[in-house]
Parts: structure tokens; C-alpha cells; sequence
């Protein structure tokens, strides 16, 4: 299952104090707990305003529900109207972030991988031509190198 990065701005207006963003965050963590996400270390009293923005881990294959669950989350933790932000994934260089890029961008393929004669490993993606029609295959090529670190062979049929 793929890690990801929501971003959700909490204090859009500016009102909160930096000792109510304080005990926020640490509400925000016990509510993230519980639901088996993770926040990550920011004092947001020493941003601007209109970028205290929380960067909340969580793990799920629907956007738009982590999105709403993180939203959700800021909300109860600091009792403002916060505004999601953009959502992205980590990536460990896993099949699982292979198939997430092409879910990105509405495909589906089969995933292998052998090691290269370097000893980096060569992952070879095998995509429908008709897919290719709608997506440029360089837009794809990039994407899955960037995430997998690791050279990418695609493969129509």
C-alpha cells in the first residue's frame, strides 16, 4: 500500500495563537493515531500566514477519502475550517508505486522487474497501445523513473 503525503492548510484565516497551534498538534497526533495515520514535526507558529500548512502519512488507495479524512482530522484538532492541500506519495521504488503512478494517470499494466547488469534493477511495464494514445508514453516513462529510481522499460502490446 502506498504512503501518502496530505497537506491540509489549518489556520487559513490566521487566528490562532502559537500556543493554541501548539495544542493542536498535539491533538492532532493523538487523532491521527487512532486512525493509523502519522503527522510530521512542524511548527506551524513560525510560518506565515496562509502557509501553516499540517503534512499528515496515510496509507489508502482513494485520494479524495484521504483527503476528506485529513481534513476532517484538522478540523477536530483545531477547530477551524481548514483547506486540503496537495496530496502526493512517498515512494520506495515498489510495485505498488509503479501501479500507483499508472493509476495517476488512469492506466493500468503488468509490472516486472529483473537486476540490470549493473546490479540496479530494470523494471519493465507493460502497457496497451490504446493506452498510449491518450497518455504520451514519455510523460509515463519519466513518472515511473522519477518514483522508482531505477531504469524503466515499456513494453506495448
Amino acid at each position: 500500500m502506498r504512503t501518502a503525503v496530505v497537506r491540509v492548510e489549518v489556520d487559513p484565516a490566521g487566528e490562532l495563537t502559537p500556543a493554541q497551534l501548539s495544542d493542536a498538534m498535539v491533538t492532532l497526533r493523538r487523532l491521527a493515531d487512532g486512525v493509523g495515520a502519522g503527522v510530521v514535526d512542524n511548527d506551524l507558529s513560525a510560518l506565515p500566514v496562509g502557509r501553516r500548512e499540517v503534512e499528515l502519512l496515510m496509507t489508502g488507495a482513494a485520494p479524495d477519502e484521504l483527503k476528506r479524512t485529513a481534513t476532517d482530522l484538522c478540523a477536530k484538532a483545531f477547530g477551524t475550517t481548514p483547506v486540503t492541500g496537495v496530496l502526493t506519495y512517498v515512494s520506495r521504488g515498489t510495485d505498488d508505486d509503479a501501479h500507483g503512478v499508472l493509476a495517476g494517470f488512469g492506466l493500468t499494466g503488468e509490472i516486472s522487474r529483473s537486476p540490470g547488469d549493473a546490479g540496479w534493477d530494470v523494471v519493465q511495464v507493460t502497457l496497451r497501445k490504446a493506452d498510449l494514445a491518450r497518455v504520451p508514453e514519455s510523460r509515463i516513462h519519466t513518472a515511473l523513473e522519477a518514483s522508482l529510481n531505477c531504469e524503466v522499460h515499456i513494453r506495448t502490446v
